[in-house]
């Protein structure tokens, strides 16, 4: 399993918030390159994500799914990504003082991705989440507050 954490600087409520919308997925994880549906009821359990992957001409549609949802907290999903496989990702906020700690875990348990040996695989999880960490953060610490 690959773990990385990243402090932001804005209140867990912000970043779920980032997180339940599905249409912003492309913007912060690495590898979506288009939304072409979200489920009404997302991030509820159950709910899907229909995305692309990769690079035009060569976009694969997929989706990814809700396993469980503790709304504010934590999001298990099973995110897939064919031809690679698909991943099981848990997203977890942490209140951190007047910031939220944000924890990505992701593990491949099915298709080609299982078959690469871990150090291998690891080094490109950590690589992507990273990167996804960061703008997450970058989007959830500049977002506009609602108006009432």
């Amino acid at each position: 399993m690959s773990t990385n954490t990243r402090l932001v600087e804005t209140t867990p409520e912000r970043v779920w918030e980032v997180l339940s919308d599905g249409w912003l997925y492309p913007l912060w994880v690495v590898g979506a390159s288009r939304m072409r549906d979200v489920d009404s009821h997302w991030p509820q359990v159950g709910a899907k994500l229909h995305h692309s992957v990769g690079v035009w001409p060569a976009l694969i549609d997929d989706s990814t799914s809700v396993v469980e949802a503790d709304p504010g907290r934590r999001i298990k999903l099973h995110a897939r990504g064919w031809p690679a496989g698909a991943a099981e990702v848990v997203i977890t906020l942490s209140p951190q003082g007047a910031g939220t700690l944000v924890t990505i875990e992701e593990e491949p348990v099915s298709g080609p991705a299982t078959l690469i040996p871990q150090p291998v695989r690891g080094l490109s999880l950590r690589w992507r989440n990273s990167e996804s960490l960061r703008r997450l953060a970058f989007i959830a610490e500049r977002r506009e507050l609602p108006t009432s």
